[in-house]
C-alpha cells in the first residue's frame, strides 16, 4: 500500500476519524508513544494527525520540540494548543472539539493530553501513583504501562485492556480493532 492512504469514509461519504486521547502525568512518555504509533499506522495506509495540549506554553515546531517530533515521525497534520495560543497559525486558544473538526479528513486523530475531555482515552502508567488516573478519568478504553508496573499485578482487576509500552504493534492493533467504536463515538 505504499504511497496510498486508506480512507474509511462512512456509508454516506462522511468521514469520521478515530479520535483517541493519550493521557498521563508529565514526563510519562505520551509524546514518545504517539511518535512511535504514527509510523505503524502510516505503514498500514492510514493518515494520522496529532493534537497536543500544553498548559505551560510552547514553542511550536522547533527541532526537538514535541510538535517537531510528531512531524518527523510522519504525522501529516499537527496542532498544539495552550491556554494562551494555538499552533494552527492562529493567536487564540481553541477547544479540542474545534481542533478535531479541522482534522476530519484523517483516519486517526491522536490527542496528547486534555485529560478532562470526554473522548476515548489510553492512560499511560509509569508509576504506581499513575493508577489513580484510570479510575478518575472519563472514557478510559485502555492502559499502557511499563513492565515493572505490569508485573505488580495491580492491573489484574481492570475492566480495560492493558498493554506494555514496548508492544507498540499491539497498541496500534487495538486502535485498529476499535476503529468503528471510536469513530462512532467521536464528532
Amino acid at each position: 500500500m505504499a504511497g496510498r492512504v486508506r480512507s474509511f469514509a462512512g456509508q454516506a461519504g462522511r468521514r469520521r476519524p478515530v479520535v483517541c486521547q493519550i493521557v498521563g502525568y508529565k514526563n510519562r512518555g505520551k509524546t514518545t508513544l504517539i511518535a512511535a504509533l504514527i509510523p505503524i499506522l502510516r505503514e498500514q495506509g492510514f493518515s494520522v494527525a496529532v493534537i497536543k495540549h500544553d498548559v505551560h506554553g510552547f514553542e511550536a515546531d522547533q527541532p526537538g520540540t514535541d510538535t517537531w517530533l510528531h512531524r518527523e515521525a510522519g504525522a501529516e497534520g499537527v496542532s498544539i494548543t495552550s491556554n494562551e495560543s494555538s499552533f494552527v497559525w492562529e493567536s487564540r486558544s481553541r477547544r479540542l472539539k474545534e481542533l478535531i473538526s479541522g482534522f476530519c479528513s484523517y483516519d486517526y486523530v491522536l490527542v496528547e493530553g486534555f485529560k478532562n475531555e470526554d473522548f476515548p482515552k489510553m492512560v499511560l502508567v509509569r508509576e504506581h501513583t499513575d493508577l489513580e488516573l484510570i479510575g478518575g478519568l472519563k472514557n478510559v478504553r485502555a492502559a499502557v504501562c511499563w513492565p515493572a508496573i505490569r508485573a505488580s499485578g495491580e492491573f489484574d482487576t481492570l475492566a480495560c485492556p492493558v498493554f506494555e509500552i514496548g508492544d507498540l504493534h499491539a497498541v496500534a492493533g487495538f486502535l485498529q480493532q476499535q476503529r468503528t467504536l471510536l469513530s462512532n463515538y467521536n464528532i
